[in-house]
């Protein structure tokens, strides 16, 4: 009965919230300059209504005041807007195939959306952010708060060549804002561990995120500039012939391991173990058939001073999909009831949640006023960096499995008929039990999965749907109907992200902070289980 009695109370908090909100809706959307404001971030893109349940209809966009204030009456709390523009918003559909949406798309814009756990992690990345927009030549760009504990920046449509490449660059999306991202991210990573880790104190953390103290930190390989792996090195004794050696990647455990020495009939006891680090995409200047190692070259390996801010920080920015929408600027937020306002990069160092009260906000421009090609500097050196990462990675892939991948497809031989679900690696099980937060990239890991596996449409239907069921709540059935569909509309099939993608797998529970896979992506587990089978 106590019990019953909590829930009810909690539940009673959750209504009096809501009903806070909507009160404040009616009148926050009344007013003129938010009104106008709204309209004028509409001009030919999506715009979708938000409510306490989920979105409104889509394709759907807004073209007068009364517009708004017609779905304010029916409940809406937010409103959210298409980074990509169009010819008309709503002649879009989700049945589209890729060539039909680019002949429908006029360009799209740069939107990078920061979402850290802590609004001060968020600040920081934000200034790294601007600071490195600027470097790369760009003068003009939009900044606002996301009405919880992110900001959005923006950088205009105008910014970007009309081709790059020999490429139309309207039609590049989502790759290419994407890879600019990543980039970004990539660029800002060494300064923003170190700033994040002046600000957060490591032992609390360890008890607030239960990572322990020396998973804080992190190591780069300065060749690659990617993170390195841990693992150990162990010196083995053997008590009677006085044999010793060392073995790496050693899984201490009680078996005891017999002399190599022929003579002898000891045992080796372990009398030594250290950690070192490795980098899978550099190797060995002395041995190249070897992955670089900081026990060999301490040099070329660097701790980052502080706190990992991707362990407990991670920046959600390259969450760039067709047809994302994003809040739009003077939005309330619905969990909040804080409106998502505009801001410059010197409002940053003081702001806090109290100057986004939506009653009282002071109306500012977001949408920059972008020189022609003022982003060609920073998209040159995106794809760069990104075309410099493939061919790492595919190099990677090639020694390691044996096979390659071509522009996002994944070959797998398999037969389909000889995989069970037994067979699902641990992250991709958990998944299956459903998800509370994170559904939508639950989505993207489980169609991407069966789909390269070779599962046929009835069964990706029927077995993503039974998913959404388990999920809390389920996403909207508009919503799975059209992924699965887009999907297997595709001629190549997608990758399912590789477990070292923290937004995909970490942050959603399916890997447990230490853990490592043995492997780089779930279809290779799968790989092995149907060989072991065989």
């Amino acid at each position: 009965m106590e019990k019953e009695k909590e829930e009810n109370v909690e539940e009673g908090k959750i209504d009096i919230k809501e009903e806070r909100i909507r009160g404040l809706t009616g009148i926050y959307y009344s007013n003129p300059k938010v009104i106008q404001t709204l309209l004028e971030m509409s001009n030919n893109r999506e715009v979708v209504p938000r409510y306490f349940e989920g979105f409104g209809k889509r394709p759907d966009t807004l073209q007068y005041g009364a517009d708004i204030q017609g779905l304010v009456r029916k409940g809406a709390t937010s409103f959210h807007v298409s980074e990509e523009i169009w010819e008309n918003p709503l002649n879009i559909n989700s049945d589209m195939n890729r060539k039909e949406q680019d002949s429908h798309r006029k360009g799209w814009d740069l939107l990078i959306d920061i979402d850290s756990r802590f609004l001060d992690c968020s600040k920081i990345a934000a200034q790294l952010i601007i600071a490195a927009l600027e470097q790369h030549g760009i003068k003009n760009y939009g900044l606002k708060f996301s009405g919880s504990k992110g900001f959005h920046l923006i950088v205009g449509w105008k910014a970007f060549p009309d081709e790059f490449l020999g490429e139309e660059t309207k039609n590049l999306f989502p790759e290419w804002p994407r890879a600019i991202s990543e980039y970004l991210m990539d660029y800002i990573r060494k300064d923003y561990n170190e700033k994040v880790g002046d600000i957060l104190n490591i032992e609390d953390l360890e008890k607030r995120t239960k990572i322990k103290k020396e998973d804080l930190n992190e190591v780069y390989c300065t060749l690659s500039n990617r993170r390195a792996n841990k693992s150990n090195i162990v010196k083995l004794k053997c008590p009677v012939c006085n044999l010793e050696v060392d073995r790496k990647d050693y899984k201490v455990t009680k078996r005891r391991l017999k002399c190599l020495n022929n003579d002898c009939a000891g045992v080796f006891e372990i009398v030594d173990e250290k950690e070192y680090y490795y980098s899978e995409y550099d190797k060995d200047p002395d041995n190249p058939g070897l992955a670089l190692s900081s026990d060999k070259h301490p040099e070329l390996f660097e701790k980052v001073i502080g706190v990992s801010a991707e362990r407990i920080a991670n920046l959600d920015l390259v969450l760039v999909a067709p047809r994302h929408l994003f809040r739009m600027p003077y939005s309330l937020h619905e969990k909040t009831g804080l409106s998502s306002v505009v801001l410059s990069k010197n409002d940053l160092n003081n702001f806090n949640p109290g100057k986004a009260q939506a009653l009282g906000v002071e109306i500012k421009k977001f949408y920059p006023e972008n020189e022609e090609d003022e982003a060609r500097r920073l998209l040159a050196s995106a794809l760069q960096w990104k075309k410099g990462r493939e061919i790492q990675e595919e190099v990677f892939d090639k020694e390691k499995y044996g096979k390659t991948k071509d522009r996002g497809e994944f070959k797998v031989k398999i037969d389909i008929s000889k995989v069970e679900e037994s067979m699902f690696p641990k992250p991709i099980g958990k998944l299956l039990k459903g998800l509370e937060e994170g559904r939508k990239r639950g989505l993207f890991i489980l169609i991407t999965f069966f789909r390269s596996l070779g599962f046929d449409g009835e069964y990706i239907n029927n077995r993503t749907r039974e998913w959404n069921e388990l999920n809390t709540p389920p996403l909207k059935e508009g919503y799975v109907k059209s992924q699965i569909e887009w999907h297997l509309k595709q001629k190549k099939k997608i990758l399912p992200p590789n477990y070292e993608n923290e937004s995909f797998y970490k942050d959603l529970g399916l890997i447990g902070h230490g853990e490592k896979p043995k492997v780089k992506n779930p279809l290779v587990d799968v790989m092995r289980s149907v060989k072991r089978k065989e």
